[in-house]
């Protein structure tokens, strides 16, 4: 397994280069047809993917973008050396059962690749699109890098964790649009039948003008790892990406995203204003970060309608995830139906979000006409992080504010070593402009 040369990574310093830099990269002329098409000694109607971040999420990425015909999985990178190990023996234990799936796995020693600069050697192994599934904080970096080189990219959600993050993708955007590059972000309900039909028909006024809505994500706990001996305080958060704002964003960023985003897919818009509540109550442990553990926020659209948004993680709660919209005439749930003078239920085949987004991908790029989500996510992710800051700091956060706000939650320089935990926020203590030494 090659392993990765540095130990190190200046995030920061990235980050506030990244918007300046947009134009020289644009203007470096590597396009989508540099690098899917023109690769010697190789099909050029085979699309070969590189996947950085080997945990759970990924290897459920690889196996969903596998779906796709003519494409092969050809390179694998993750900071840690035993998830990369644990993803290829799950991969091969597919490939063994799965002619299919064996055919398009051609992952090779040579391109696997360990470490905190995995995703570098990654970009550079002849591939033509990189999913990306490694913790969030890591996101901005990872998309900057990926369309700098031309790369057509699967990411998961959030796409960032703080207003610097959010500013770097948007340039990141914008360099994949004059690139003609592919970026499809995990928010799979955009690629859902029964939204896509639902929410059309709610855009063509089968409830009238929106005037209301809910959106929610209540369940219980998610996994947890103690404190390992063997690992640095770093190595430890980053395995514990959940619990630490500055890698998942808090769960009201990493997780309620979703619903987060049907509520400005809806409204065909995001937010202006957002109040909010939060705290940590059951989840008070060291083993749990410094996140919180349920949140409350109104979030102000335009025209003054207003969206109530729950986020909670808490052991032995009931679990309900869903969104509910109100009109002038009638209601909908985005997901199914809509009720009232339009009632009406979708009944179209069932087909898997989790593929069809990969699919989706795919099927742009092959026709010349690649799908680029990223300013959606982006701003999704951006009205999550407004609902947390909201909550955070315990007073109103206009959106403007927020997306312009100097805010960097991550450590300046990424390494293995002693990495303190930042404290849990306290509304009316905690800042909206804040870096990791704040």
């Amino acid at each position: 397994m090659k392993e990765s040369s540095k130990d190190s990574l200046s995030r920061r310093a990235f980050m506030r280069t990244t918007a300046a830099a947009s134009a020289g990269l644009a203007a470096s002329g590597l396009t989508a047809t540099d690098t899917f098409g023109a690769r010697r000694g190789s099909r050029a109607d085979v699309i070969r993917v590189g996947v950085v971040g080997c945990g759970g999420r990924g290897t459920g990425a690889i196996r969903q973008h596998a779906q796709n015909a003519d494409v092969e999985i050809v390179a694998l990178g993750d900071v840690m050396p035993d998830r990369l190990a644990s993803c290829r023996k799950n991969l091969a234990e597919l490939a063994a059962e799965d002619a299919s799936f064996a055919a398009k796995y051609k992952v090779t020693d040579d391109r696997c690749f360990t470490g905190l600069d995995a995703y570098k050697q990654v970009l550079n192994s002849g591939i033509d699109l990189v999913i990306f599934a490694t913790p969030p904080g890591f996101r901005p970096l990872h998309l900057a890098a990926a369309v700098a080189a031309g790369k057509h990219i699967f990411t998961e959600k959030p796409v960032a964790v703080d207003a610097n993050g959010i500013r770097s993708v948007l340039a990141s955007y914008e360099v994949g649009l004059q690139k003609g590059l592919g970026i499809v972000a995990g928010t799979q309900r955009r690629h859902d039948a029964g939204y896509i039909d639902i929410i059309k028909r709610i855009h063509d006024g089968a409830i009238g003008d929106v005037v209301g809505g809910q959106v929610y994500w209540n369940q219980g706990t998610l996994w947890h790892r103690d404190p390992n001996p063997e690992w640095s305080d770093a190595e430890w958060q980053i395995r514990n990406w959940l619990y630490f704002t500055w890698l998942s964003g808090d769960h009201i960023v990493e997780q309620h995203v979703h619903n987060i985003d049907i509520a400005n897919w809806v409204m065909n818009a995001h937010p202006v204003k957002a109040v909010a509540m939060g705290g940590r109550q059951q989840r008070t442990g060291p083993e749990f970060g410094h996140i919180y553990d349920h949140f409350a926020v109104d979030y102000e659209y335009p025209n003054g309608v207003h969206i109530l948004s729950m986020a909670r993680q808490m052991r032995g709660a009931s679990r309900f995830i869903g969104e509910r919209f109100f009109g002038t005439n009638g209601r909908a749930n985005p997901e199914s139906t809509i009720e009232g003078p339009n009632a009406y239920t979708h009944t179209g085949e069932d087909v898997n979000p989790y593929v069809q987004e990969h699919l989706d991908l795919v099927a742009s790029i092959r026709a010349g006409k690649p799908l680029n989500e990223l300013k959606q996510v982006a701003e999704s992710c951006l009205t999550a992080i407004m609902g947390r800051e909201a909550a955070y700091t315990g007073r109103e956060i206009a959106w403007e504010e927020m997306l312009n706000a100097e805010q960097s939650l991550g450590p300046a320089t990424i390494a293995f070593g002693p990495l303190d935990v930042p404290p849990v926020a306290v509304p009316g203590v905690t800042e909206l402009e804040r870096g990791w030494a704040e």
